[in-house]
């Protein structure tokens, strides 16, 4: 019986192997260049442990640019995985052929873990028919409505920064950005005064903090629910923390009893969801859309809040920080925007951040540099074969767009590590491929809320340039190191610099 035993076991550690090389053979017998995979992490044996998605996608482009291919193949763990590099290719599979990748392949559970089933991960039919929902809540009207809410926040957050200059010059401003776009979300997605100058440790930011720097599962893990999610919704497998999700369920169906109760109007998203839930219409008499449920409401308040908190205060941190190693451009920045206040009677209008072009293009410079999402991910709905090529990609099959990697390449952006705004220029923007620089993605899954977290990000930037001067300091991290464990490219270490009243 041992022996029998024993035996079993040889022979099922002997299978596993054999399929285990198989399975790494996979791009070899289909001809593609890929580079050789390590069991059990294939080439990823890195992520989250010892640094971000980023640096390890900028090695792997490295590598296939040698071979000058238009893609490669590469593993995690022992699944297949494509880049893509030509950006012809990357037009085409992106927009011209999006229906054969319309999905993201992000884990969400809807019975489970109801706030995890919002627009960014959802797919198929149901993301269609909310996307054509949602989209005329973002057109530029409409975030003109919320910009007095955007203002207010603005003021508190530029007066902080006077009084905290009073104790020291020096300023961590990641951590003060963050709650700027805490607050700001908090006033035009739940009508919410959150005070995060006042109560740094508010619910609203200690629970965003555990969203995004304590995840509920490992890089690995999260992978592993990617890969067989059907698998991990039949066992409830949930990506946010339970704390994290009463708490905006909580917020969510508090705030839509009050506004129904007591019939409060406030220009915002939220006003614009709840027009949705109980009407189809954005407007009285409107075009009727369709009906959205409370469920809807809490996912798509819960994912504006986390895609607007941290990647807008990431990127505007990150443009301090170029700004303060490169005085010229800021002060070229700063005058840009007293130019454009002075023009405008000195308000800080739509119209007037909307003309504030050389601000706009430091920030297009930035999210160059550091792009808040290093990848873009898409799954094959069907069997899809890339044009002028043999290779067929199989239903499920995961794509991989490495756009930090592609906008670190000096072939598209050259001497890569300077941080020069005239790159985009509307001169030099007409001479360059569009698709080398996809800091929002691009198709019809483009991120719905880029235009209100731009917005965000001049009104907050423009206050703050035309009343302070940033410099480096003797803590200023240089360069900047990335958090190894969190999606979005952030600072490990803050961005610390020194500030100055003007």
């Amino acid at each position: 019986m041992y022996l029998q035993v024993v035996g079993l076991l040889l022979a099922f550690v002997i299978a596993c192997f054999a399929w285990i090389k198989r399975r790494y053979q996979f791009w070899k017998e289909r001809s593609v260049a890929y580079i050789e995979p390590r069991f059990p992490y294939g080439n990823f044996a890195t992520l989250g442990k010892v640094e971000h998605i980023a640096p390890i996608t900028q090695r792997h482009y490295d590598h296939f640019r040698q071979l000058n291919v238009p893609y490669g193949g590469v593993f995690m763990l022992t699944s297949p995985l494509l880049y893509i590099f030509d950006t012809k290719l990357i037009k085409t599979l992106l927009v011209k052929d999006f229906h054969y990748f319309p999905n993201r392949g992000v884990y969400f559970n809807e019975r489970d873990d109801p706030l995890s089933a919002h627009m960014f991960a959802i797919e198929g039919q149901k993301w269609r028919t909310l996307r054509a929902k949602l989209s005329p809540t973002f057109t530029s009207g409409r975030i003109k409505m919320t910009l007095p809410l955007v203002m207010e926040v603005c003021q508190r957050f530029c007066e902080h920064v006077h009084h905290s200059l009073q104790t020291s010059a020096e300023v961590e401003v990641h951590d003060l950005l963050s709650r700027y776009t805490i607050d700001v979300i908090g006033a035009c997605a739940f009508g919410i005064e959150c005070n995060s100058f006042r109560d740094p440790d508010n619910e609203f930011r200690r629970y965003g903090k555990i969203a995004f720097d304590k995840l509920r599962h490992s890089p690995l893990v999260v992978y592993l629910m990617k890969a067989f999610r059907k698998h991990a919704n039949a066992l409830g497998m949930k990506q946010l923390h339970d704390d994290v999700s009463s708490f905006f369920m909580r917020v969510v169906k508090d705030t839509v009893e009050y506004r129904e109760r007591e019939q409060i109007v406030r220009n915002d998203f939220m006003d614009l969801l709840l027009k949705l839930k109980n009407t189809g219409r954005l407007e009285s008499g409107g075009e009727e859309i369709g009906r959205i449920t409370f469920e809807e409401i809490a996912a798509q308040a819960f994912i504006f809040f986390t895609a607007g908190y941290d990647t807008s205060s990431t990127a505007m941190s990150y443009t301090l920080y170029e700004l303060a190693l490169n005085p010229n451009a800021q002060e070229k920045a700063r005058q840009c925007v007293k130019e454009t206040l002075q023009k405008y009677d000195g308000k800080l209008t739509y119209e007037a951040v909307s003309d504030m072009s050389y601000l706009e293009q430091c920030i297009n410079e930035t999210l160059r540099k550091h792009p808040p999402v290093a990848i873009l991910e898409r799954n094959a709905d069907k069997d899809y074969q890339l044009p002028d090529t043999g290779l067929v990609l199989r239903r499920g099959q995961k794509i991989m767009i490495p756009i930090f990697a592609m906008h670190h390449d000096p072939s598209h952006f050259p001497e890569p590590e300077l941080y020069r705004p005239e790159r985009f220029s509307p001169e030099e923007v007409a001479r360059r491929d569009p698709y080398c620089y996809l800091p929002f993605g691009e198709g019809p899954r483009i991120c719905i809320g880029m235009r209100f977290g731009s917005i965000q990000a001049k009104v907050g930037l423009a206050s703050l340039l035309n009343r302070f001067r940033f410099s480096v300091c003797d803590r200023t991290q240089i360069p900047v190191q990335y958090s190894r464990t969190n999606f979005i490219l952030g600072p490990a270490n803050g961005v610390r610099l020194r500030v100055e009243e003007l």
